[in-house]
Formats: structure tokens, C-alpha cells, sequence
């Protein structure tokens, strides 16, 4: 078991998610912990680099470094390192697919499994959140055509169960998102921007940087799909709330 942090959306460079971003850092105890940006999704954005130093680096106090797997190589030995040695991961947005595929041929989705249960800190924003579920709500399409595209569905690294779909205030999101869980028959967690899910060992909790931003649990039932509000608690909640079961 181990920690991640599912960020629903929100930008970094303008502070929307600080309080987030915070939290993250302080789940690691460490007064100055390092910090590894994976920025994939991006392509490596050199401003959104510039951005998490700031950000993560001068505001928070962490020591910052960048895993830049599209503009750099590696040898598998040094990716490792980057990511082992880190007290925390944060995995920048863009496009999911080609993350996840990029992660798959170098390796690091299954270093990242290891991060995860030697209790290193996971945390994220869209393309950055989707990556830790079973499934994700991702717009990648979006990336190869910006004309006539579709939401899919999309197979991630299944650390957390069901599917999920970050920005779920933005958009088509919230009827896409019922049709795609009454179709795959999946539990849903959608996390609206400026709203993240903290889930730590068998246990969660909601918090947000806007009183409109929340999080949802979506299910298909006899009569429908149900979209349930995933309150907002100021400690630490079962995890089998969410689940129902004890999926986790």
C-alpha cells in the first residue's frame, strides 16, 4: 500500500492547486524532500518544467529534477536512480496515451509500481491522475485530430481501481463519463478541477481549493447511472466508503 494524490485539474503555473501541492509535500515529512517531475504527457513542455521548479522548488522547498523521457535518453540504470531516489513523483498533464506508452517501452510504469509500494509519494493532474487508475476518461484523441475527436476510454497502469475522469466539470465530461461507466460496467471516481482525492493506504480523503470543486463516485445500478458526491472530510476516511467493498 502506499500513497497517491489525484488532482482533478487546475493550473500550476497560476497557484489554483498550491494547496494541493502542498499537502503532497507534506505527506513526505521531509522538511526538504526531492521532488521528480515527469512531464511525458507534455512532450517535456520546458515551461511547464520551469514551472513545477518554481512551484515545487522555490515556493514548497523541495529539491527539484525532471525525468525528460521524449527529449532525452536514458539508459534504464539512470531512470531507476531518478526515480528511486525521489521522496515524491508528480506527473505533469497532456497527452495520456502517449505517456503510457512511452512509460510501457522504458519501463518506468513498472519502477513507478515499485515507488508506490516502497511508499515513495504519487501524485498528479489529468493525464497525471488517469495514470495511477484501472481505466481513464482521456481527450488524447484530441492531440491527433483537433477537429473530429472523441473522449475514450483508455487502459492505465491499475494501481487504483475502477476508472476515472479528472476535469469532470469541464466540457461534455459529465455525460460522457455516465456513458462510458454504463457501458464498461466500471466504478467511476471523477474529481472536478481545483479538487483532488488523497488516497493513502486503505483510507482517503477529499480536499479542494474551491467550494464548487468536488469529487464523485459514478456507478450503473437497475435504475441508471448514479452520481454520488464523495464528501469532503477534514481527517481521513475507510477507503471501503468509495469502494463499497473493499476493492482495495
Amino acid at each position: 500500500m502506499g500513497t497517491i494524490v489525484v488532482i482533478g485539474g487546475g493550473e500550476l503555473i497560476d497557484l489554483e492547486t498550491l494547496e494541493m501541492d502542498r499537502e503532497v509535500v507534506k505527506l513526505t515529512q521531509k522538511a526538504n524532500p526531492k521532488a521528480l517531475f515527469i512531464p511525458t504527457a507534455s512532450s517535456d513542455a520546458p515551461g511547464y518544467c520551469d514551472t513545477f521548479n518554481k512551484v515545487y522548488g522555490e515556493i514548497l522547498g523541495c529539491e527539484t529534477s525532471h525525468l525528460l523521457l521524449v527529449s532525452q535518453t536514458y539508459t534504464h540504470e539512470e531512470i531507476a536512480e531518478l526515480i528511486i531516489s525521489a521522496d515524491l513523483i508528480y506527473v505533469g498533464g497532456g497527452n495520456t496515451r502517449k505517456m503510457l506508452e512511452i512509460w510501457k517501452n522504458t519501463g518506468v510504469d513498472a519502477l513507478l509500481k515499485e515507488a508506490y509500494n516502497s511508499g515513495t509519494i504519487l501524485a498528479g493532474l489529468s493525464a497525471g491522475s488517469i495514470c495511477w487508475f484501472e481505466y481513464g476518461h482521456s481527450d488524447s484523441e484530441a492531440f491527433d485530430d483537433q477537429g473530429n475527436w472523441q473522449y475514450i476510454k483508455l487502459e492505465a497502469m491499475g494501481i487504483l481501481p475502477g476508472i476515472h475522469c479528472p476535469h469532470y466539470n469541464e466540457d461534455i465530461r459529465v455525460e460522457d463519463f455516465s456513458r462510458m461507466v454504463k457501458d464498461g460496467g466500471l466504478l467511476g471516481i471523477a474529481v472536478d478541477n481545483n479538487c483532488a482525492i488523497i488516497y493513502k493506504d486503505n483510507e482517503y480523503k477529499v480536499m479542494s481549493t474551491r467550494e464548487e470543486a468536488k469529487a464523485y463516485r459514478v456507478m450503473d445500478s437497475e435504475q441508471g447511472v448514479v452520481v454520488t458526491q464523495i464528501e469532503e472530510h477534514p481527517s481521513y476516511r475507510p477507503l471501503h466508503e468509495v469502494y463499497g467493498g473493499g476493492d482495495q
